[in-house]
């Protein structure tokens, strides 16, 4: 079996935690795959930033809800400071 590519933002690489749970789904990671670099590296700040586990599993939800809606960005956050 190989393993899948998993997209990077454009300055977050995607951590491994996020890798194996994109790849868990297929219909997560086509959408993962279309959205953009700079799409791709909000979503890793917003779901890194976050200093609770709690905080960032329910991160992680959200971004799966929304990807699956069709929203290819996260919402209520002012953006990456590091880009």
């Amino acid at each position: 079996m190989s393993k899948q590519l998993i997209g990077n933002g454009t300055v977050h690489k995607t951590p491994e935690h996020l890798r194996k749970i994109i790849s868990s789904k297929t219909a997560i990671q086509a959408v993962w795959d279309d959205i953009t670099p700079l799409a791709r590296n909000e979503w890793i700040c917003w779901i890194e930033s976050a200093k609770m586990i709690e905080t960032r599993d329910r991160r992680i939800r959200i971004m799966f809800e929304n990807l699956v809606a069709g929203k290819r960005r996260s919402c209520c956050w002012a953006g990456c400071p590091h880009r």
